[in-house]
């Protein structure tokens, strides 16, 4: 923390996930340049690293909320709790091991009960190695498209065989890029049109980036057009949709026909 950032304890909620994102960030780039570390060592570390730091920050500055994290133990005490935070210190290990890559990500998103029945109501992705960080709190505008056919972000390892029958029927250019955040991200910074997934994620994976997608206007569901719902016992999330609003019912539909297999 320099000293021109104010006591994080002060910071509303939205300022306050940014800021912790951006600490877990630049532990991870330190990680990165300075342990000498390579491959799945290197995974490891990071994932470690960027966890014990957000676990005492918000043990810290949020002591009375529960939390639940891709890289602790699941508490089911959330499960009553009227504030959950979910976090994925490390979205995208593959591609934070394979500098100079800079598709990878860090979340921290905010549940709370008392948002229209339990909804997320804050979220911020830190995407340390561009040095930018996308929040609820400042939401993105996003820019008229740019391009004459959609772009659909996918896997750069394993895009989905449905997802290439998507692209070939509306005419769509895939992109390929890391984790799942960046991937939502493009569409909000206007790199992609659409980010369509099946192949399992968890709540962890894409609270945060659905948070800031939907402040900044974007469609976000399941593939078969209903709710993203957080907090749940299960954690698994397996798919989802996240594209510009005037996408969304020609992707719906065609999973409707076709399915995800």
């Amino acid at each position: 923390m320099t000293d021109a950032t104010p006591d994080p304890g002060t910071l509303d909620d939205h300022a306050f996930a940014a800021w912790a994102a951006e600490q877990a960030g630049e532990v991870l780039l330190r990680v990165r340049a300075d342990s000498g570390l390579e491959g799945k060592a290197l995974k490891d570390a990071g994932d470690a690293a960027a966890q014990e730091l957000l676990a005492r920050l918000l043990a810290h500055h949020r002591p009375d909320d529960a939390v639940l994290s891709e890289e602790a133990t699941d508490d089911k005490a959330r499960l009553r709790a009227a504030r959950v935070w979910i976090i994925d210190p490390l979205d995208g290990t593959r591609e934070f091991s394979e500098p100079p890559r800079d598709d990878w990500a860090v979340h921290v998103a905010l549940w709370e009960a008392s948002a229209v029945g339990g909804e997320l109501t804050v979220g911020a992705v830190a995407q340390p190695a561009l040095g930018e960080t996308f929040s609820t709190g400042a939401p993105s505008a996003v820019p008229p498209r740019t391009s004459t056919r959609p772009r659909i972000a996918v896997s750069r390892t394993r895009p989905p065989a449905f997802v290439e029958a998507l692209a070939a029927e509306i005419d769509a250019e895939l992109v390929p890029m890391g984790s799942a955040g960046v991937k939502v991200m493009s569409v909000v910074r206007d790199l992609a049109d659409a980010y369509v997934h099946a192949g399992g994620q968890y709540q962890w994976d894409n609270a945060a980036p659905v948070a800031v997608a939907r402040a900044a206007g974007l469609h976000c569901s399941r593939v078969d057009g209903s709710p993203l719902v957080y907090n749940e016992d299960d954690t698994s999330l397996p798919d989802l949709i996240v594209c510009r609003p005037e996408l969304a019912e020609q992707i719906i539909e065609f999973v409707r026909r076709h399915g995800t297999e």
